[in-house]
């Protein structure tokens, strides 16, 4: 089992940038990969980025202005927010995929609410 925290989120103008910061706890050996979802009220949750390993991948609507980061040896997880639009306003929630004895899981953050609004 894993917990996922995550922090960071806020009220920011058209333009600006925040860093999300998701804390890991529990079988931290177990996690293979991490990422970052964001989903508005009634929509559906949607990708944005991800890392495994070196490896990382964005969602086009992302790339270029964010980016995903994993300091293992803090157990913590980022995703830097720049050039923020009025659309990425939403929940953004950190997730981690793990194996365990060759059962594999997800587990999910509560979420931080991400606002751009001037």
């Amino acid at each position: 089992q894993v917990q996922l925290v995550e922090s960071g989120g806020g009220l920011v103008q058209p333009g600006g940038s925040l860093r999300l910061s998701c804390a890991a706890s529990g079988s931290i050996s177990s996690i293979v990969s991490m990422g970052w979802y964001r989903q508005a009220p009634g929509k559906q949750r949607e990708f944005v980025a991800h890392i495994n390993g070196g490896i990382t991948n964005y969602a086009d609507s992302v790339k270029g202005r964010f980016t995903i980061a994993r300091d293992n040896a803090k157990n913590m997880l980022y995703l830097q927010l720049n050039s923020l639009k009025p659309e990425d306003t939403d929940v953004y929630y950190c997730q981690t995929t793990n194996t365990k004895w060759g059962r594999w899981s997800e587990y999910w953050g509560q979420g931080t609410q991400v606002t751009v609004s001037s």
